[in-house]
């Protein structure tokens, strides 16, 4: 729907449906990109899924779903678009899409933060590593926090190899909570035009953590002054939006 939207606007588009856990689909899409286009200037990595049980509720496929998409997508795609975007010799931008969930901590969805903290720390040493080798590429991460998103609905795409089992357990009442605030939380979240708009400027000012909803930063303050006091996690609550 995007693709023909924009090209009812006269824009030239590509839409090549891709599942970026895959490598092989992400190197069809390079391929294509890169014949398509000749070269690609913009690598937006932010495809993403939810996980919400904590780190023992779990199953393995959960696991490989959320880290398959959020973590290994990214990773896929630096792999297979970035040394050819480094042999076009031209200016270019890389935009990890990680998370608030990848700077702060908390209780539950511990899948979807191991992501998010891969996709921070992977997007930062890519960006030392371009940047001691004197390349025109430059990198950020985009961090946001409650998007009014449909990332909870993104089990319809889960392949079928990667669904679990019904076992007939509810999910305990305090998970439901939990869920449900996130629920109501990303109806009201930021519009993701919005979002667009704070990502595009921080390409244009070259700036590497992008940080869409300020009211976090008191949250990643309390972990990084944890960890400098080497002091017991405190639990903040979560910012509004």
């Amino acid at each position: 729907q995007t693709s023909r939207d924009l090209a009812a606007q006269g824009a030239q588009t590509l839409a090549v449906p891709t599942d970026v856990s895959q490598a092989g689909e992400v190197e069809t899409l390079a391929r294509k990109a890169f014949e398509t286009y000749s070269a690609v200037h913009l690598l937006c990595n932010n495809a993403g899924v939810g996980g919400g049980k904590t780190a023992w509720e779990s199953t393995l496929a959960d696991w490989e779903w959320v880290l398959g998409v959020n973590l290994w997508g990214v990773i896929h795609g630096i792999h297979f678009f970035v040394p050819r975007m480094l042999e076009q010799r031209s200016e270019g931008h890389i935009v990890n899409t990680a998370s608030m969930a990848g700077l702060t901590y908390g209780p539950g969805q511990s899948i979807y933060k191991v992501s998010k903290y891969g996709v921070v720390s992977l997007s930062e040493t890519l960006y030392y590593e371009l940047a001691l080798r004197g390349a025109s590429l430059k990198v950020s991460v985009l961090c946001p926090g409650f998007v009014n998103t449909h990332v909870l609905d993104s089990q319809r795409n889960r392949p079928v190899r990667l669904q679990n089992a019904p076992d007939g357990k509810e999910s305990p009442p305090q998970a439901e909570a939990v869920l449900q605030r996130i629920q109501q939380a990303l109806r009201e979240g930021m519009p993701p035009q919005q979002v667009a708009d704070i990502v595009f400027a921080a390409i244009r000012e070259e700036r590497f953590y992008i940080l869409t909803h300020p009211t976090w930063k008191g949250a990643i303050q309390i972990r990084m002054e944890d960890i400098l006091q080497e002091r017991n996690p405190t639990l903040p609550r979560t910012p509004r939006l």
